[in-house]
């Protein structure tokens, strides 16, 4: 019988694939719980379950049911329950379920007003620990009395710089705070308290009697934002006068973890507000002040306590890879069972693996090294098994497993499956270029389905967000989409981004459309010079910072005939206080000094300064209630082109963040995907 013939992918293929996160392999390393997402069209609404997949053979089971969103789940110590969030009692205030895993229906154990973030089972199993932020009492008042709650807010009372974020709104005035919860009655009670501090990532020491956690306690923290220290305090709570600064470089840290003997807390230091460029590193310390030092002569150490275990690899410790269908997520270091080395996620050219980093000269090896990108992961208690999210370039993310003990990898999950067996994605073509200063580039090229060389085909050159991410060998529907319409689709990582060491990233900062703009545009000479790319008809797109260096080309360079400007950034000296970054703008952008300070740099660096230099005909598509790069970024540069005469048009999407084109209404992100290749085919398939 003959296989059906394959179709290109549509855009409303949005409403068909399923989503898959947050995998968590059962103590045991029987079974793997994760989330699937499914979009419900006629509501567009998105509805998330727990599925199970046995990891010892057999089909992956759907584990919770129903018209709601059930998520982030984690197994008991002893593996009898899941734990989880659901929305499923109160639409608008999810709250924590305990469900167990050989039958019985989930029964809600919390009771609470605000929003809970990452949580973890005590080592014994009888608590949980929550990062939970409570509701205002102000907006409590208000969602009591239906009058109020009518007439919504009267009004806003701001006293703090960081006031609002991108896809959250404007914030409650409470800080996040750590919780316990009792696993038993759900009976809960703040471990931390007050109004000026946020305490977060928080860990269980192996024994259950002692908790660490990050929190900057300066007089300022909207001003000091990398003064993050390490504390410890007792489980069983206690004020402030209990707890315990471990010692440590300064710096924003995060992902606490215990070594399993209690003596060693790993952390990862993030880049500084003053070098977004830096790789995020893997570092430990030791729990006890007057603990002696891990030897080590091949790691650098600092105030003769700390060791950074990754910084001779020159190795981004994060998920910097960029995708579209599933959120880009990160999972905190794990320990070896002996203490003598962790497993860590690193990204590095187009790809984000699970490394073992040692610290006795073990030296640093990839656990996991698909050809794709690794979202997440966990191990079971005998560390025999690894369970990961992995997205490649023929795949959303889904569930695999590896045997640590044979090094072999197999798929568990099959959310997706059925469907891209009936798509033709076209091809998927790496390459490697030389930079316009002769540096190393990497790139990738999606041919169209029912490709033929023979032919010549217009093209879109796509730059990506961030800037320090980078695309790579993730699931890209957007590409894919745009070449199902008959176009070449070019993407690549120029200077500034990450994967390619701190050199790489470090060559945009205070320089941003230099470098980078060099590289986007030898790149686009590639692509011009391949033989099935028709030079006169190229189009030029990208988001967030790949919408400024959309901006900045059209301002620069005529040779691209059309463009479309997503989420973008044009007027660096009006951004810097209205994105929900705020004053820390003012780092990469202007030499560390505000606008009034350094007008001339900030307005040099402004792709609106170039706009009477544009003749490209321009899309500009802008969120709403894009917190990021707010959308008067949009609305200046397409007044601005419409006073110049240039053909432009503005697509405004009410009720989205900046983070539409990964996550916001399935209608929406369809219409957006209509308006690009309607634009692009309105101007790049007519002949010149």
């Amino acid at each position: 019988m003959a296989a059906p013939k394959k179709r290109p992918i549509t855009a409303e293929d949005l409403y068909a694939f399923q989503l898959v996160s947050d995998c968590q392999l059962a103590p045991d390393g029987r079974h793997v719980v994760y989330v699937q997402q499914r979009v419900e069209k006629e509501k567009e609404k998105k509805y998330s379950h727990l599925w199970v997949a046995p990891t010892g053979g057999g089909a992956a089971r759907q584990f919770t049911v129903g018209d709601h969103s059930d998520y982030q789940p984690r197994w008991s110590p002893d593996g009898r329950q899941i734990a989880f969030l659901s929305n499923r009692g109160d639409e608008e205030q999810p709250q924590l379920y305990l469900i167990p895993f050989d039958g019985g229906e989930a029964r809600r154990l919390t009771d609470l007003k605000g929003e809970f973030g990452e949580w973890a089972w005590s080592p014994d199993g009888r608590q949980l620990l929550c990062h939970f932020r409570q509701k205002d009492e102000e907006t409590l008042a208000r969602e009591k009395d239906e009058q109020k709650k009518k007439l919504g807010v009267v009004a806003r009372h701001v006293h703090t710089f960081f006031y609002a974020q991108d896809g959250e709104g404007y914030l409650p005035q409470a800080k996040w705070h750590l919780w316990l919860i009792d696993a038993r009655t759900g009976k809960g009670r703040p471990l931390t308290r007050g109004d000026q501090y946020d305490e977060g990532s928080a860990a269980w020491s192996p024994d259950g009697r002692t908790i660490a956690f990050c929190s900057n306690r300066t007089a300022d923290p909207d001003r000091t934002l990398d003064a993050v220290d390490i504390y410890l305090m007792p489980a069983a709570g206690g004020g402030e006068e209990s707890w315990r600064k471990v010692d440590t470089p300064y710096g924003p840290k995060s992902s606490l973890a215990f070594s399993p003997d209690g003596r060693w807390l790993a952390y990862v230091l993030h880049a500084p507000s003053d070098g977004w460029w830096r790789n995020d590193s893997l570092w430990v310390a030791p729990v006890a002040s007057d603990q002696s030092l891990i030897t080590n002569d091949q790691l650098p150490t600092t105030n003769d306590h700390t060791l950074n275990l990754t910084s001779a690899y020159d190795l981004q410790i994060a998920n910097a890879s960029l995708g579209d269908l599933g959120a880009r997520t990160f999972s905190r270091p794990v320990w070896s069972k002996d203490g003598k080395s962790l497993y860590c996620q690193g990204s590095r050219h187009g790809r984000t693996w699970v490394y073992q980093v040692g610290l006795d000269g073990q030296g640093l090896r990839p656990v996991v090294d698909d050809d794709g990108v690794v979202d997440s992961f966990s191990l079971d208690s005998g560390q025999e098994r690894l369970a990961y999210l992995l997205t490649t370039c023929q795949s959303p993310p889904e569930v695999w497993l590896c045997d640590l003990g044979r090094g072999r990898s197999r798929q568990l999950s099959q959310a997706n499956g059925r469907l891209l067996r009936t798509l033709d994605l076209g091809v998927v073509e790496e390459v490697w270029f030389k930079g316009a200063a002769g540096n190393n580039l990497q790139g990738w090229i999606v041919q169209p389905p029912g490709f033929d060389p023979s032919q010549k085909y217009p093209s879109i050159l796509e730059i990506h967000g961030g800037p320090w991410l980078q695309y790579g060998a993730a699931f890209m529907h957007e590409f894919y989409y745009l070449a199902a319409q008959g176009y070449v689709v070019a993407f690549c990582n120029p200077r500034g981004g990450q994967g390619y060491g701190e050199e790489h990233a470090r060559a945009i900062w205070n320089q941003w459309g230099t470098v980078d703009y060099e590289d986007v545009m030898v790149w686009a000479d590639y692509v011009a010079g391949l033989p099935y790319v028709d030079s006169t008809r190229m189009g030029v797109t990208g988001g967030s910072y790949g919408g400024f260096m959309t901006n900045w080309i059209i301002g620069h360079t005529d040779r691209f005939r059309a463009a479309v400007t997503q989420r973008s950034v044009s007027n660096l000296i009006s951004m810097w206080g209205t994105s929900d970054f705020n004053w820390v703008f003012q780092q990469p952008l202007g030499d560390s000094l505000p606008p009034w300070q350094n007008f001339e740099k900030y307005w040099q660096h402004s792709p609106l300064k170039y706009v009477g230099n544009v003749k490209t005909p321009t899309l500009v598509i802008h969120s709403e209630q894009d917190l990021r790069a707010p959308m008067e970024q949009g609305q200046q540069l397409y007044v601005a082109l419409k006073m110049a005469g240039v053909e432009t048009e503005l697509v405004l999407f009410p009720n989205e963040s900046h983070g539409l084109s990964r996550g916001g209404r399935t209608d929406r992100r369809v219409e957006r995907l209509k308006r690009i290749s309607g634009w692009f085919d309105h101007y790049l398939k007519r002949e010149t």
